[in-house]
């Protein structure tokens, strides 16, 4: 059978399927084009603080306005009061904050992570009226928002005739505060700020780096969890400011001196043995774009009106789905292939992975053109993948599938100073998803990758420290080094905060942590 996707492959290349072969295709070189996509939207993430209105015009001569206090942390009540203004007007008062969304080149073999993109914005904060005296007072609560300066105007009739400031102090609390070895700790942040130097948190443990944090499409706010390690005893937590990925460590000093590190302890009660394998799911969110990986729209016959469905759209390797399509030539057989890549990123110059793809099997199509049929995913690479149906040549209708990252074997007894291995299946191939971050008793050891591998990713590790529990944890990382992009913040490190803030909740990409521990024998 021929498969007429001459986009990929060209009048040449057109390859007959067998029964079992996988099909090597070449793929598009898609130009680049980086997009600031939609924020998705995060349970329990604020909103803007506000309507968002326009801010105005400067007043030639401007006059200032007063907080009381000028900072706080978020819940706060303040003052604003102002004087010598226009008398017997209308006030409204602007809170200037933004709107942070990540910027991806999305490709139809690929997902780039290009970086942010922040839009300043007013909103509405609160209303007054001035007196005969031309002067008002008003109070108003500090919001859930951006941390850092802000600044305040008041605005009559379209005009700034008075300015101040608001710094929003940035909030950090752990809960629990003490427990036994692999006890999660929540750590949850309020008033991370939205430009570059205030956007990034970093974690240290015991002053081992454990990686980074942000709250881009959050407003500021997160929640992320890290485990309580080492033996019991005081344990230290530092939150720290970042200027990309690492802690800045003189930040008292910076232009952002609010900025600066929280420290807070954790007492480890005891060993109680090392704790069962977890996964950590992502939030669940809509996602904003519906470009998929593998799924061109062209390759679908122009005549065609079949449509295509599954009763899952998301899952491991080894998944039974199950497909139904409508509006195929009836009483004809039907194929149904799956559509991936193949390559890898090291030493990249040009195109460096080929689309394949590989059949499901084969059906009759009933009468009135439908078609029923379970099918297995491929024990292959992770991320996004399309599911086609095909009738004499032609890809007939095609559908998303999303393949989960797995967790497949780690020891749970090693001796010290030993080797051991952990795998992993169903990793991506984007700089989304193609390599986890491995941290080792909450301290960034290094990253593996699965792209060249076919979504198998077996990482070699070692039994240090006393005899006891320790932990590993694996974590979402963006690569950011083939292609790599200029200033590119959150780069090559754990992304602690992934659940709720990362680039690829927006196109849909479901990337989880994956916690285990080892038992260390002497």
């Amino acid at each position: 059978m021929r498969i007429d996707t001459t986009r990929r492959i060209g009048r040449k290349g057109l390859a007959i399927l067998g029964t079992v072969a996988t099909v090597l295709v070449l793929g598009s070189v898609a130009a680049a084009d980086p997009t600031a996509v939609p924020a998705p939207v995060v349970p329990g993430a604020p909103r803007v603080p506000g309507a968002i209105v326009d801010p105005g015009t400067p007043a030639d001569t401007m006059k200032t306005l007063k907080t009381t206090p000028d900072d706080a942390v978020a819940g706060t009540k303040f003052t604003v009061t102002g004087a010598g203004l226009p008398a017997s007007k209308d006030v409204t008062v602007v809170w200037m904050t933004a709107n942070v969304r990540y910027v991806l080149d999305v490709k139809s073999d690929s997902v780039d992570y290009v970086g942010r993109k922040v839009d300043k914005i007013g909103v509405a904060l609160g209303a007054a009226k001035t007196d005969a005296a031309g002067a008002f007072t008003s109070q108003m609560t500090v919001p859930k928002d951006f941390g850092g300066l802000h600044d305040l105007y008041a605005v009559v009739d379209g005009v700034q005739v008075a300015k101040g400031g608001f710094l929003l102090e940035r909030q950090v609390t752990i809960t629990p505060k003490r427990g036994p070895v692999g006890t999660p700790i929540t750590i949850s942040v309020v008033g991370m700020g939205s430009p570059t130097y205030e956007s990034v948190g970093a974690v240290l443990y015991d002053n081992h780096y454990a990686g980074a944090v942000s709250a881009n499409t959050t407003r500021g706010v997160t929640k992320f969890k890290i485990r309580a390690a080492g033996k019991p005893g005081v344990h230290w937590i530092e939150y720290a400011g970042s200027s990309h990925t690492v802690p800045y460590l003189n930040m008292e000093q910076s232009p952002v001196p609010w900025t600066d590190s929280h420290r807070l302890a954790f007492t480890v009660t005891k060993d109680t043995g090392a704790p069962p394998v977890t996964i950590e799911q992502a939030v669940s969110v809509k996602p904003t774009i519906s470009a998929r990986t593998t799924v061109i729209d062209s390759d679908v016959a122009k005549d065609s009106t079949a449509k295509v469905t599954l009763d899952s759209t998301k899952g491991p390797i080894l998944s039974k789905v199950d497909v139904k399509a409508a509006g195929l030539a009836p009483n004809a057989p039907a194929t149904l292939l799956w559509t991936s890549v193949v390559g890898n990123r090291v030493n990249c110059t040009g195109q460096c992975w080929k689309f394949t793809s590989q059949p499901l099997g084969q059906a009759t199509v009933a009468a009135d053109g439908s078609l029923a049929t379970p099918v297995t995913i491929p024990d292959g690479l992770g991320g996004w993948h399309g599911i086609q149906v095909v009738q004499a040549g032609k890809v007939m209708a095609q559908v998303p599938y999303f393949v989960k990252r797995s967790f497949v074997k780690a020891p749970k007894v090693v001796k010290a100073g030993r080797p051991f291995f952990v795998e992993l299946k169903g990793v991506g191939w984007t700089q989304l998803d193609n390599t986890l971050a491995v941290t080792y008793d909450n301290s960034y050891i290094g990253y593996a990758c699965g792209f060249n591998s076919n979504g198998y990713v077996r990482v070699q590790l070692f039994a240090t420290g006393d005899p006891g529990t320790h932990l590993i944890d694996l974590y979402p990382l963006l690569y950011t080094q083939q292609p790599a992009y200029p200033y590119t913040q959150l780069g090559m490190v754990p992304l602690l905060g992934f659940a709720r803030d990362a680039p690829g909740l927006a196109a849909g990409y479901d990337i989880p942590a994956i916690r285990l521990a080892i038992k260390v024998v002497e």
